[in-house]
């Protein structure tokens, strides 16, 4: 438990989540499951990101570190200061070491998920970010881990795809992400009322959010199932149905909601869990080939 609870405060956890989504995006596109320097761009990208958003957070909030969330940092600043050290250098790294046409790719998005953690501008009402556009935040967390995880294997491999492919791919992953950041918003509908903040949970309620959820999860396997029936991906199918009933449950089962790592192992585990199950059916239907 010790360990899980330290790849998770470290967004070691998280960033894991954005390689396995990225590795199951290669087997949707019909590759076979590979490493390629875009993995740790990715890896890497990711644990950055986190922990700039945490690090702007409580350089610019100091009580935040009274909180659960960034309570780790407080115990283990010497670390965390070392974790974004070493997050910059695999970052540069991999940035050296990946094609021209995938950094280009990444660019503009990175540059939107760097504006959501800086704060563009200072005035008497406070600092103003990206994410405190009203409503915008769920979106644009759906809409980076969707075409990062989707667009990067794509751009790599140099492959013709069909456009209607890809699409579907981008709006089946975004409908996921969705489906499993909404309940972050209902937690934190009392700090971001305080905040002034715009979100689903305080315009509809908690009860009519978590309906959301579902729904988005509903049509993330309906879009699936009919998609993947065309292309003949019997294993994407079961994967993505197995991710969809776990993750219902997750999301309806009280007694796992009030689990002390439900949003930041459990949430967020569901993108791994995904990630594992497309990779794990594939070499399973390998092995009975």
């Amino acid at each position: 438990m010790k360990a899980i609870r330290i790849l998770i405060n470290s967004n070691i956890f998280i960033s894991l989540s954005a390689v396995a989504l990225t590795v199951a995006t290669q087997i949707q596109l019909g590759l076979n499951p590979q490493w390629h320097p875009y993995l740790f761009l990715i890896f890497f990208a990711t644990l950055f990101e986190y922990n700039l958003h945490r690090l702007i957070t409580i350089l610019t909030n100091s009580d935040a570190l009274n909180s659960d969330k960034h309570n780790w940092v407080k115990d283990k600043s010497n670390w965390f200061y070392l974790l974004v050290f070493l997050s910059v250098l695999g970052f540069a790294i991999s940035v050296v070491e990946a094609k021209l046409k995938v950094l280009l790719t990444l660019a503009p998005i990175a540059g939107l998920t760097l504006f959501y953690s800086t704060p563009l501008s200072k005035s008497a009402k406070g600092i103003f970010r990206l994410r405190q556009i009203p409503f915008l935040k769920i979106f644009l967390i759906s809409f980076v881990w969707a075409t990062v995880t989707i667009l990067l294997p794509v751009i790599h491999s140099e492959k013709a795809y069909n456009n209607f492919h890809i699409l579907t791919m981008i709006i089946e992953r975004f409908l996921f992400v969705f489906a499993i950041t909404i309940p972050f918003d209902i937690r934190d509908m009392i700090a971001d009322r305080q905040a002034g903040l715009k979100t689903i949970p305080l315009l509809i309620g908690a009860k009519k959010s978590i309906y959301s959820s579902i729904s988005a999860l509903v049509l993330f396997l309906t879009i699936a199932v009919f998609h993947y029936l065309i292309t003949n991906q019997w294993i994407i199918i079961s994967a993505f149905t197995i991710s969809f009933l776990t993750t219902i449950v997750f999301l309806i089962n009280e007694r796992i909601r009030n689990l002390p790592l439900y949003y930041y192992g459990i949430l967020d585990g569901t993108m791994l869990l995904q990630g594992v199950l497309v990779l794990g059916l594939y070499l399973i239907n390998l092995i009975f080939q």
